[in-house]
């Protein structure tokens, strides 16, 4: 069961017709569209958050996907529409990497 809690918040004007504009196309009450754009607006900050911190190398891929409350796979997908380069490799490890290659070869 869902527990609804109170949240009292003061917007600007310009906030507030633009939450009265959505209210009208969407036909529902204050609450919902509020409780509607947080959720949204808490989902984006999650991935922005995600990202950034992968990008920096400051997280793991698993706990980014763990920020975002995606799968692993739906993480992946995220990281490549956006772009996000997250594994690097020092210039040694990559001459490492080609040299034991070379050897299996």
């Amino acid at each position: 069961m869902l527990t609804l809690k109170p949240l009292a918040v003061r917007v600007p004007a310009e906030l507030d017709q633009e939450i009265s504009e959505i209210i009208k196309k969407e036909k529902l009450d204050k609450a919902t569209v509020v409780r509607n754009l947080l959720e949204r607006g808490i989902t984006e900050w999650r991935k922005q958050t995600s990202l950034d911190l992968l990008g920096k190398g400051k997280v793991t891929f698993a706990e980014a996907a763990g920020i975002t409350k995606l799968s692993l796979w739906g993480f992946a997908d995220l990281v490549k529409q956006q772009n996000i380069e997250w594994v690097r490799f020092e210039p040694q490890e990559i001459e490492k990497e080609f040299t034991e290659a070379a050897k299996r070869n």
